[in-house]
């Protein structure tokens, strides 16, 4: 079993490169299917999502564009509870039909802080796909996740866009904390 360090903790490999590319392949296909025939705009979820958004992009087909926002929950592992918005959405998604990218969802506290900003400026629709969701750690229901790539335990992981401090977001799988 690889493990690794960063910073003050270890991590021990959780899913690979490879099976992180097979799903994402996925749910490009459901995403053109879905979207046949439309334009959905794309927000991206700064920091943790931009390996996953650019991967994803790459496998779809139908025309789209590409957003950014960038809000902020988390010191260190734990989430402070309160969410800060850094950089806002678009002007003009009224009418858009809107896919936010997130890395991860745990608690959903900071995605249903952005999904009532979005849908204060009345898009056409709103789904929200992420790599990642702990279902163990929900506190808020979110009927928008649509698109899914894995359900993991409550654990911390660092990875491929994820990180611990800022650190281990170039790193090309996903592992998780082997002690807490």
């Amino acid at each position: 079993m690889q493990k690794i360090k960063v910073e003050d903790k270890e991590f021990e490999i959780f899913l690979e490169n490879d099976t992180l590319n097979k799903r994402i392949r996925l749910l490009g296909i459901q995403i053109n299917l879905d979207y046949e025939g439309k334009c959905p705009l794309f927000i991206g979820v700064l920091n943790g999502c931009f390996l996953f958004l650019a991967d994803l992009i790459k496998e779809i087909n139908v025309p789209c564009e590409v957003a950014f926002m960038r809000v902020a929950s988390y010191e260190g592992i734990l989430s402070t509870g309160k969410v800060k918005e850094l950089i806002g959405l678009p002007d003009n998604i009224e009418g858009r039909d809107i896919i936010i990218i997130e890395d991860i969802v745990d608690t959903g506290l900071t995605l249903t802080h952005i999904l009532k900003t979005i849908k204060d400026k009345n898009p056409a629709s709103v789904k929200v796909s992420s790599l990642l969701l702990k279902p163990a750690a929900l506190k808020y229901e979110i009927e928008e996740l649509e698109y899914i790539g894995f359900e993991i335990p409550n654990e911390f992981v660092v990875g491929y866009g994820l990180d611990y401090n800022g650190l281990g977001r170039n790193l090309k799988d996903i592992y998780r904390a082997t002690e807490s």
